[in-house]
Parts: C-alpha cells; structure tokens; sequence
C-alpha cells in the first residue's frame, strides 16, 4: 500500500479530489427526491424509499425556472461567445500586433481581473441608469463580457505572443492581411485555447449573483443563481425543496460542462504540448 501511495501520488490526489467533489452532490441528489418527512425522520444522509418529485415541481412552479434557465442560458451563452471574441481581438493586438506600452496594458487588465464585484456594483448600476439599460439581460451581458475578456485578453496575450513568427511573415509574403492571418491562421491554430476560454466563461457567468442580483430586479429577466438566492430567504422553504433547487441550479452547468468535456480537455491537452 505504501509503496502504491508514494507511486501514483497524483493518481490519489485527484481521486480524494473528486470524491470531495462527487459527494455533496450526491447529498443533493438524495435529499432532492426525498419526501420532507423521510428527510425529519431519517436525516439528510438516508436513501429514500421513493422518488418524490413534489419539491422539483413545487421549485419550479414558485420561481418560474423555464424562464430563469432561459435567461442563464441567453446570458452565458452570449457572455462566452462575446468575450473570446474581444479576448482575441484584444489579443491579437498586444501578442502579434506588439502595441506599444504592452507590458502596461497587460497590468491593466491583471488589475481589472483583481477588483472585487462589491467595487463595480455602485458605477455599474450609475452608468446603466444613466444609459437606460438599467433592468435588461444586455446589461448584464456587456458587464460580464468586459470582465470576462479582461482575463482572456491577459492569458490569450501570452500564448500569442508565443506565436511562431515565421508563420505570420510567411502569409504576409502570400499577401495576407491582418483580418486574413487572424481568422485564418491565428484562430484556427488556438481553436483548443478558444474552446476552453468559453467553457469556462459559460460556467464562471452562470454562477454569478451579486452583479445580477442588482442589475436584474424584475422577476422575468432574473437568472437561475438569482432565483436560488431569493428563494432561500422565504420562511416556507423546506429542507427537501432547499435541495431540488440546489439540484436544478447546478444540474444545467454540470450538462454544460460534460457535453463540452471533450473540448476542454484537448484544450489543456495541447497547452501542454505547446
């Protein structure tokens, strides 16, 4: 045993990191599809001895989750496409491009990515009262694209300004432009890059809340994170719904994450080999 713990020390690492990982999900589950007197009598920890789906239906109902998913969906989506695009943009600018002051400009976005959501929260809701957009799902989109691309611009400008020269001089030669060796040689060359940066945009925009929490007060353009916050405030919120909504607030993002699973792995897969 000794001599397989000193052999496969990542192996185990990552193991007890899932588990850790694995197991209050399960819990969730469990309790999610437990009526609420199972739950008084045999604790959070029993199995149930059926599935009571009342506490999803009940959650669903009271929040309006179609509506909520359909708002996170619209938002992260958007978030992810539109800020790896900015990201490569920016990018492309500092890494190729070698704009001067590039070491100041890249601080700036490290500084961007540094300020807490609490700083942001009084200029944001000021600006978007003053631009009308206070209340609306765009809002939120173009506040989390900005903060989102500020850390794609930062990692993508290392990795592009690694980028062999030798290819971009030889497509200039060809007689390409700037758009043309950006889209068609630049891109595709950081596809697996570009793929990781909008899983995980996706998933870091579905889970926020404070932002969204002030921006989006009327009950049809709040997201599902949101939804979860204020419904745990209510004095009626049992155990076992406290559990469905904690279930089908993060079930969406775990069908994100595996459907994707594939990209983001080659992703990290190829930045090692790079």
């Amino acid at each position: 045993m000794s001599t397989a713990l000193r052999r496969y020390p990542v192996l185990i690492a990552l193991c007890v990191a899932a588990l850790f990982m694995i197991v209050p999900f399960l819990i969730v589950a469990l309790n999610a599809v437990k009526s609420p007197a199972e739950y008084s009598q045999h604790g959070p920890l029993s199995f149930p001895d059926g599935f009571y789906v009342d506490g999803l239906k009940d959650f669903w109902e009271r929040v309006d989750y179609s509506q909520k998913l359909f708002n996170s969906l619209l938002i992260s989506g958007f978030v992810a496409i539109l800020a790896v695009a900015l990201s490569v943009l920016n990018a492309y600018a500092i890494g190729i491009g070698r704009v001067r002051g590039r070491t100041w400009v890249l601080a700036f976005f490290v500084l961007a990515n540094l300020l807490p959501q609490e700083a942001l929260v009084y200029p944001i809701y000021y600006l978007s009262k003053e631009a009308g957009l206070y209340d609306t799902r765009l809002s939120v989109i173009i506040v989390f694209t900005v903060i989102q691309a500020a850390f794609g611009t930062y990692l993508l400008s290392s990795v592009l300004g690694e980028f062999p020269r030798e290819i971009i001089e030889a497509a200039r030669i060809d007689g390409a432009n700037k758009w043309q060796i950006l889209w068609r040689i630049v891109v595709p060359v950081s596809r697996p890059t570009l793929g990781v940066l909008a899983v995980f945009f996706f998933i870091w925009t579905w889970n926020e809340f404070l932002l969204p929490l002030v921006m989006l007060i009327s009950n049809d353009n709040q997201t599902v994170s949101v939804a979860l916050g204020v419904l745990q405030g209510q004095r009626l919120m049992d155990a076992t719904m406290t559990n469905a909504a904690a279930l089908l607030g993060v079930l969406p993002a775990i069908v994100f994450f595996l459907l994707f699973q594939r990209t983001l792995t080659r992703g990290i897969a190829v930045g090692a080999v790079k």
